[in-house]
């Protein structure tokens, strides 16, 4: 890695053009000239998609247009003196100094690092001054290598650090309005752009070193493309607030559950660090503060090489059935209004009336419904819209667990193994099956050593021909059917029960699958089996309606129970940030979402667990025996006119409610640690 930089990617005081895409476009041709990189022309684009995203122009005359891109071979640095200088975006005008920074688009973590290294100097004033001063590209690029840990450190070099300014005493913080009960604020904060480069960790190190200065505590966690260090459990459970200066997704973003929040692009977090630090300790104090949301208790703490195999599964399927719950709310919503507009019958012929008709040439019939055919129209469109995005809950299900192990390049691979899953009726199990297979063999082959010039095509054509050739191939010829089998008996032996005077039994059976495991496997095979059943049901067949009322009543406990236990019964009981999770597991039980009680759940699952199973069979039964039929396969209590009787399932989920929430509550004040932790020793000598 000795030649990141060159003589010939520099160009000192020459014009290279008007604006910044000729200059791109003039260093773009450098780094191909010298046999870095194979098309100018695919890095000038690459480079100035991510430009067109948010101009790369910092203060200071700085400039730091950046790609990964699959025409890069070797990660390299192009650095431009301009005179004059040329407008990139910045507010305090043109830059003078421009590096174009590029990466292979598969670049190793050492190689990434490096590039991260010249971001962080680009901050230091010594660092610009030495660049504006260097005589001839030679000079240059010893300042650059010796900045990014290439070269020897000399007299003439720039130091390795800007000097640390002295942290404001106590009582200066308090005077500014920095402190919180009389001691330092505690800010922790995440930084993220899109390609994990550049922004990433100048907005770190602009957000340090503006705490540094004005007395806060401020621990900043990069995240960028080489990877993060995730910050300590301790720190963020002992902040006061967090600010994410980020353009992307946060990563694990539940460990932050509960806290204030700020939020902005990572170019604020460069431009304006002492501005987020402010607006956050202001955050701090406000009960009204925007809070992160999620499970806390979802996502441990620790580095995920400390994690056992059968932990690092569970977070991965949980990333799955995470990024598939909008999938299930949003179709199953959709799905009852297609019913309230269109009536019961919408099912049929719903796509016909959509292909035949137009909101200018509506349906005939449709009389009996309040809206009339303009309503048998637009549910016949919502009922479509909601079972196409039902139709993708397997697929999504694979596809992001695939993606929680092997990162993007397990995606295609993952909703192709859910896709053949459902075309094998192997359901949901199927999913996790495949995305599971999907998601290693993606890992494995993107953790293969390859030449050079194969990197670029690994994680766009490679990885994804191979992994979904592999992981759907075994679904296909070898686990597809016998899962298949799997969920065929089970669906057999459900429906012969519940044909039968053990209708009761059913509800009960089925209420405590709903509660075992809170979205996962066995919850989604009660939720398969009720959704199946409502292609067969009818005014002759009612049992289906039976079986989907049991199920999603029974659903929405857990959620509403630990709710009630952590807001009203017992707040005491409860840690802040699940009193807070627990505000919103409220809105999530009415619409049922099962998911909403998994914080709680993974917190304590030997307490939660039990506790909603006991509270999901009361509801089941009672549903069976109150005889409530649900034509609505979602939306909980938001499709009340699907439902019938609805006295009989607000009843039931009410009783089955309340036996949770003090289930939980007796077992939180009378079931001691010490006990758990017998059961979890147990537990773990029966595995």
């Amino acid at each position: 890695m000795s030649d990141t930089i060159a003589p010939g990617l520099v160009s000192l005081d020459a014009p290279l053009g008007d604006d910044k895409a000729a200059v791109i476009r003039a260093l773009a041709t450098r780094v191909v000239a010298e046999g870095r990189a194979t098309d100018a022309g695919a890095l000038f684009d690459d480079a100035w998609a991510r430009e067109e995203k948010d101009e790369t122009g910092l203060p200071g005359g700085i400039a730091i247009p950046h790609a990964k891109s699959a025409a890069v071979t070797t990660p390299s640095l192009a650095f431009a003196r301009l005179a004059p200088g040329v407008d990139f975006g910045a507010p305090d005008g043109p830059a003078d100094l421009v590096f174009l920074i590029a990466a292979p688009a598969d670049a190793a973590e050492a190689h990434l690092a490096v590039l991260s290294k010249l971001a962080r100097r680009l901050m230091q004033a010594d660092f610009t001054a030495g660049l504006r001063a260097a005589r001839d590209a030679d000079a240059a690029v010893a300042i650059v290598r010796e900045a990014i840990g290439e070269a020897e450190p000399t007299a003439a070099g720039a130091p390795a650090s800007a000097p640390k300014a002295p942290a404001a005493a106590p009582a200066e913080a308090e005077a500014s309005g920095l402190s919180i009960d009389g001691r330092p604020a505690r800010i922790v904060a995440v930084t993220a752009c899109a390609t994990g480069i550049a922004h990433t960790f100048m907005a770190a190190d602009a957000l340090t070193a503006a705490g540094r200065n004005a007395g806060v505590e401020v621990v900043v966690e990069p995240q960028g493309s080489s990877g993060y260090q995730a910050l300590p459990a301790d720190v963020i459970r002992n902040a006061d607030a967090v600010i994410f200066a980020t353009d992307v997704d946060v990563r694990e973003p539940q460990r932050f559950a509960g806290k204030p929040v700020v939020r902005s692009g990572v170019k604020r977090g460069i431009e304006q660090p002492d501005r987020l630090i402010a607006e956050a300790i202001a955050a701090a104090g406000d009960p009204s503060a925007t809070r992160v949301g999620g499970d806390a208790g979802a996502v441990a703490a620790a580095p995920a090489e400390r994690l056992s195999w059968g932990a690092r599964i569970q977070r991965i399927l949980l990333t799955g059935v995470s990024y598939m719950i909008p999938f299930v709310a949003g179709g199953g919503l959709l799905i009852a209004l297609g019913f309230l507009l269109g009536g019961y019958d919408v099912t049929e012929n719903a796509a016909t009336i959509i292909t035949q008709n137009a909101l200018w040439n509506l349906p005939e019939g449709g009389e009996d419904l309040f809206l009339g055919p303009l309503g048998l129209y637009l549910g016949s469109v919502a009922f479509m819209i909601g079972a196409t995005s039902m139709g993708f809950l397997v697929p999504a299900l694979a596809g992001y667990i695939a993606f929680a192990i092997a990162d993007r390049p397990g995606i295609a691979p993952g909703f192709v193994a859910g896709a053949v899953a459902v075309l094998m009726n192997a359901g949901f199990i199927g999913g996790m099956i495949g995305g599971l297979l999907a998601g290693f063999v993606a890992w494995w082959l993107g953790s293969l050593p390859v030449p050079r010039w194969l990197r670029g095509l690994m994680p766009v054509a490679i990885i994804p021909l191979l992994a979904s050739i592999v992981a759907s191939g075994l679904m296909v010829l070898f686990l597809g059917r016998p899962i298949a089998t799997l969920m065929e008996g089970l669906n057999a032996w459900l429906t012969e029960l519940a044909g039968t005077s053990g209708i009761v039994v059913v509800g009960v059976i089925l209420g405590l699958m709903m509660c075992f495991d809170l979205g996962g496997p066995v919850n989604k095979v009660a939720y398969a089996f009720a959704t199946a059943g409502l292609a067969a049901a009818s005014t002759d067949n009612p049992t289906p309606y039976l079986i989907m009322a049991a199920v999603m009543t029974a659903g929405m406990v857990p959620p509403l129970a630990m709710a009630l236990a952590s807001t009203v019964l017992a707040r005491d009981l409860f840690p802040p940030v699940e009193r807070e999770n627990g505000k919103a597991a409220w809105l999530l039980g009415a619409a049922f979402i099962s998911e909403g009680a998994i914080p709680f759940a993974a917190a304590d699952p030997l307490r939660v667990i039990p506790a909603s199973m006991i509270g999901g069979a009361v509801t089941g039964a009672l549903s069976m025996v109150f005889g409530v039929q649900s034509l609505a396969p979602h939306g909980g209590i938001f499709v009340f006119f699907a439902i019938n009787p609805i006295w009989g399932f607000l009843i039931a989920l009410a009783a089955g409610t309340v036996v949770s929430a003090l289930a939980v509550v007796a077992l939180k004040k009378w079931v001691g640690r010490k006990e758990l932790e017998q059961a979890e020793a147990g537990l773990a000598v029966a595995a």
